[in-house]
């Protein structure tokens, strides 16, 4: 019975806005439905006064959202088929705090820069001698990198990579070079503490433990359970870079980046959208790269963050370009957007319990944006639908100065909305991978045999 209420409220909603006759005007804060927009949308009684209207399949009539749900504070909106003709468009030059969807530039311009198969590299160097005898390491232990991801699984299949090359004990100190972290800490000093207590059985975790084995056991990999990797640091953490007389001894290379975006946009990772920011110029970087390459009207684009957090503004048209360009981007190596996005009631993390009706599940793939306090309440979804006439429709929807919870459901009206005037929702061709199985996909070898190191920076 909730279901079929469910659905009966979503179908009178979408006859609401499709019959509904509006007036042009910018949301305000509390205001009335008679002052929010839809372009194109006819008076009752005549016809459309453009072309639009006439651009669809099948001789369809496109949806004019009126966007009538009673909702507090601000709103801007840009819905359009994949021919660039407009569906729906609400303030869509006006600037909005885009919240969590700021990662979609971040992951456009990494994608630009670095491709989807690139891998983060953590270095591991000797500043001493190796007595394989012993397995002594007499001297210090070095490691350097950047990479967002790394994880406990990873120290441990570092310590088993050193056992095999020799190295059970180091007599000397842990030297952490400032760009390292773990574990999505900030904190160079406490990833090197973490990293030297994963290394060493002694002293890790059950955490550490059970990452380790779930991923050894999700690869299959089940010679590297037979033992228990462990190498001892004597000596004290230091973070400094690494001494120029360091002898480079293993890589990690991380997951492919398009592998790490999947499980940072699914999750709106907001340190590993920090962290690979920092590696494109952060914030300031991001902005410059997508107005410049983009075309964009430099005031379209003001990023504080790469993550989203605080004071950002975009507009929605700047948005629907970002969108499209990743579209493209993704296009060129033969992704799609569900190669980076959650699939919504599909795949785990921000989207996972909306769209979950059987009809609509998979049927949406879009980021969402929360900021429950910044601008008096900022929501976000930004993304693509799939209708039943077989039209994929992009849409940007920006929501800020009122109730995050309403916002998100006033989002899903409009989505649903738009789908039911065009024959309904369909799902997209997607087949869930496991995250921590896309993760897992990492590589090691010994730094020498490959001829590739991390610099010492």
């Amino acid at each position: 019975m909730l279901y079929m209420a469910h659905l009966t409220h979503k179908f009178t909603f979408a006859i609401l806005i499709i019959a509904a006759t509006v007036s042009v005007g910018f949301a305000q804060q509390a205001a009335p439905a008679s002052q929010i927009d839809a372009v194109s949308a006819p008076a009752q009684g005549t016809k459309p006064a453009n072309d639009l209207a006439k651009k669809t399949a099948n001789n369809q009539a496109l949806a004019q959202p009126a966007y009538l749900t009673p909702i507090g504070g601000t709103q801007g909106v840009l819905a359009e088929p994949l021919d660039g003709s407009t569906i729906a468009s609400q303030a869509a030059d006006e600037r909005f705090n885009p919240a969590s969807s700021v990662k979609l530039a971040t992951a456009l311009v990494a994608l630009q820069n670095f491709g989807p198969d690139y891998r983060f590299v953590t270095g591991i160097w000797a500043n001493g001698t190796i007595d394989k005898t012993t397995s002594t390491l007499n001297g210090d232990l070095v490691i350097t990198g950047r990479d967002p991801s790394f994880h406990y699984e990873h120290a441990v299949m570092l310590a088993r990579q050193l056992n095999r090359i020799g190295i059970r004990t180091v007599t000397g100190k842990l030297i952490v070079a400032p760009g390292f972290t773990m574990n999505f800490d900030w904190s160079v000093k406490r990833s090197g503490e973490e990293f030297r207590n994963t290394l060493d059985a002694a002293r890790r975790s059950d955490g550490a433990t059970r990452a380790w084995l779930d991923e050894r056991t999700i690869l299959g990999d089940n010679s590297s359970l037979s033992g228990v990797p462990s190498v001892v640091v004597k000596g004290e953490i230091l973070v400094d870079s690494a001494p120029p007389g360091a002898t480079a001894l293993l890589t990690h290379k991380s997951s492919k980046l398009v592998d790490v975006l999947k499980a940072l946009l699914c999750y709106s990772n907001n340190f590993m959208a920090e962290r690979i920011g920092e590696t494109l110029g952060g914030p300031n970087g991001v902005s410059a790269a997508v107005t410049s390459r983009l075309h964009l009207n430099p005031d379209d684009v003001a990023l504080s963050s790469t993550s989203g957090l605080g004071i950002n503004r975009v507009t929605p048209r700047a948005m629907m370009k970002i969108l499209r360009a990743l579209r493209d981007q993704l296009a060129q190596h033969k992704l799609t957007l569900s190669d980076i996005l959650p699939v919504a009631g599909v795949d785990p993390g921000t989207l996972e319990d909306r769209y979950t009706d059987p009809l609509e599940r998979g049927s949406v793939i879009a980021k969402t944006g929360t900021l429950v306090r910044t601008d008096g309440g900022a929501s976000s979804l930004v993304g693509q639908m799939k209708t039943k006439s077989g039209r994929i429709i992009l849409f940007v929807i920006m929501n800020q100065h009122g109730n995050v919870v309403r916002f998100r459901t006033n989002q899903d009206g409009i989505v649903a909305a738009i789908q039911n005037s065009l024959g309904g929702p369909a799902p997209f061709d997607y087949r869930p991978v496991n995250l921590s199985m896309r993760l897992a996909d990492s590589e090691y070898a010994a730094a020498k045999a490959r001829g590739e190191y991390e610099p010492k920076n």
